[in-house]
């Protein structure tokens, strides 16, 4: 199964072909596509690409679905585990 993760757009880059995105202290950086961000938004990352910007009571609703499961198992980001990390740092995609 896979699963996507919402996270806020820090900066953009490559005129927009890429931004970095946080996730509560994990920075990555995502392909934006055909998909048009802004610094602040909260958009939906999988496997290193935007799929889409979401209303901010959403991302809220998601995070909090995302750190119930957390508690539930446990761990302090369930992300972290998905993207590699053990800790709070910087990851890239492949984006240029």
């Amino acid at each position: 199964m896979c699963v996507a993760y919402p996270g806020t757009v820090l900066a953009l880059k490559d005129g927009g072909k890429v931004c970095s995105v946080d996730f509560g202290g994990t920075r990555v950086d995502a392909r934006t596509g055909f998909i048009p961000v802004k610094e602040g938004d909260h958009v939906l990352i999988h496997a290193g690409c935007v799929l889409q910007v979401l209303q901010e009571e959403d991302a809220a609703a998601m995070e909090e679905i995302f750190n119930d499961i957390a508690e539930i198992e446990n761990e302090e980001k369930p992300y972290e585990k998905d993207l590699g990390r053990s800790g709070k740092g910087e990851t890239s995609h492949d984006a240029p």
